[in-house]
């Protein structure tokens, strides 16, 4: 098809459609431009599957140029787009919120959704990106210094008529925080009774499964004996697992990342020992035999050798159907962390050590685990240690001093 010369407004375009029948995509949409900062001439194309969607496309170029916004800009992913505009973006703030902003772009706005073109990042996107910092465990603070950051620089991305709305603009996230916070304050509350539930949990997934994949309820268990999350487990590999002492080294987890799910460090970024209780060895050694002794082999993928995450194993089990047929509605995969951890802690597993299990930070997110009589005496030990700590008037910071008298009997 011949070139179209658009008209000379803003930045200067020259456009065509070219037909490849031999293409699944067989319609390539391609514009060309002189960079006036290089004064050189640059093209970007798509290719789709209508002349339809070519034209639209080509549409959204001509409007873009008319406003003086180049293609490239145009067709960034956030990541780039964010680079060339923050400084615009975060105009008339100050200096001392530029930190926080950035922290957030840099560690969760970019590895959720840094790869997407602007253009298609929608409310959806944006919604899930922060239900999984909730997920996370990232405060109140931190989830809206990440959200604020993205906002304005969708906002920046509307006046430069990428887009007509901005997707970042999300409301009901603080419920949802709030809904969190409530379950981390008893979560107790959310685990199985027996192991009994959780081998029929697994059970029933199976069953529901496409195929019957039995993989998913080895999933189910092992992540209820080890309390580990779901992306921990999927991050296994053969030679994390020591079959002669039966310990699992954490070192990895399955995450969200450019371009889809990507292998990175544990949330508390250090390794960690789970033991390997009887219930699931055979189990693992199983699976270990499955992958042939390959070190670098997953222990745990879906029925195609992918990697797993929890919506994907929600979706392929019909999670949410499941758990509500066994009277469990609000059982989500990562009460099965809470599982494992509440049974440990009525097992007796000392305080100090179920902490190093679970890899938390805080040892006061482990006591949460203990039973309510036991939380009631390390509750007492802790008051106790706070009174001998309080500032006594006449006491040195130090503590208290003993005076020696000389003489007497």
């Amino acid at each position: 098809m011949a070139d179209k010369q658009l008209p000379p407004v803003g930045v200067s375009l020259s456009s065509d459609v070219e037909y490849r029948p031999d293409r699944r995509t067989p319609y390539r949409a391609r514009v060309r431009w002189i960079d006036p900062s290089i004064q050189k001439r640059r093209s970007t194309s798509v290719a789709v599957e209508t002349e339809e969607q070519a034209r639209e496309w080509l549409d959204a170029m001509e409007t873009a140029a008319r406003s003086g916004v180049s293609p490239d800009l145009l067709t960034a992913p956030l990541e780039e787009y964010g680079h060339r505009v923050m400084a615009l973006a975060l105009r008339g703030l100050e200096r001392k919120t530029f930190d926080p902003y950035l922290a957030g772009w840099r560690k969760r706005v970019l590895p959720t959704l840094g790869h997407l073109p602007v253009r298609i990042i929608t409310y959806g996107l944006v919604d899930r990106a922060v239900h999984g910092w909730i997920a996370d465990d990232c405060s109140r603070s931190t989830i809206k210094n990440s959200l604020a950051v993205l906002v304005r620089v969708m906002e920046q991305a509307v006046r430069d008529g990428i887009i007509d709305r901005n997707p970042a603009r999300v409301s009901g996230w603080q419920h949802e925080f709030q809904r969190a916070e409530d379950e981390l304050d008893d979560p107790r509350s959310l685990a199985l009774p027996t192991w009994e539930a959780l081998v029929a949990l697994a059970a029933r997934l199976v069953e529901r499964s496409t195929g019957r994949y039995r993989g998913w309820g080895d999933v189910v268990i092992f992540a209820g004996c080890t309390a580990a999350r779901i992306g921990e487990v999927s991050g296994v590999r053969v030679e994390d697992i020591d079959l002669n002492t039966w310990l699992w080294t954490v070192r990895r987890q399955t995450t969200a990342g450019p371009g889809g799910l990507i292998d990175k460090g544990t949330k508390g970024k250090r390794a960690r020992t789970v033991p390997l209780i009887g219930e699931v060895r055979e189990l693992v050694a199983r699976r270990v035999a499955a992958a042939g002794g390959e070190a670098k082999a997953r222990l745990f993928t879906g029925p195609r050798g992918g990697r797993i995450s929890t919506a994907v194993l929600r979706d392929a089990t019909h999670w949410d159907e499941v758990v509500t047929e066994l009277g469990y509605e609000h059982f989500r995969r990562h009460d099965l962390r809470h599982t494992g951890l509440t049974w440990m802690a009525d097992a007796g597993v000392p305080l100090h050590v179920l902490r190093k299990i679970a890899g938390h930070g805080s040892l006061t997110t482990t006591q949460r685990y203990l039973h309510p009589d036991l939380r009631a005496v390390t509750d007492a030990g802790t008051a106790l240690s706070a009174h001998l700590r309080a500032p006594v008037p006449g006491r040195s910071p130090s503590g208290p001093q003993l005076r020696l008298i000389k003489g007497g009997g």
